[in-house]
């Protein structure tokens, strides 16, 4: 009875340890922080233009407004019936401290549920959402260029 004791908490103890790194796994989702540095010294080759926000207001009505919302508020009907918690790119803080290099890594490489644009638009759409994405956080004033 002993040795089916033992064998029976040798198996818990292995089944557990597994579930608990599979949970881990899980879990561990990439984080802003794992962007490589060269991407996040790229510097934007896209001047932000009309031009270059008219492109991208079309990318983002396609692929982003139905989580981050129409305007970049981080909340967009997939966003509020999966209870998705995304960032406000209307608020200037969201992006402070982040490259215009970051940002395109995020939108081309995708991150947590967010997928990844990079196999779907070509290089110079993805820095004219990051011009995008960037305007959504400027004071009425400041956004002449906005279309």
């Amino acid at each position: 009875m002993s040795r089916f004791i033992l064998f029976t908490a040798v198996l818990l103890a292995g089944t557990m340890t597994g579930q608990q790194s599979q949970t881990a796994q899980k879990s561990a989702q990439p984080s802003y922080t794992a962007i490589p540095a060269e991407a996040a010294k790229q510097t934007n080759p896209v001047k932000s233009s009309p031009e270059s926000l008219a492109r991208a207001k079309k990318w983002w009505t396609i692929d982003c407004a139905m989580c981050h919302g129409d305007t970049g508020n981080g909340k967009g009907d997939v966003a509020a019936s999966e209870k998705l918690a995304i960032a406000d790119f209307t608020n200037p803080n969201t992006f402070k401290d982040r490259t215009d290099g970051e940002i395109a890594y995020i939108v081309k490489n995708g991150h947590q549920n967010m997928p990844p644009e990079g196999p779907r638009v070509k290089p110079d759409e993805i820095w004219d959402l990051v011009n995008y994405v960037r305007s959504l956080s400027k004071p009425k004033s400041e956004q002449d260029n906005k279309p």
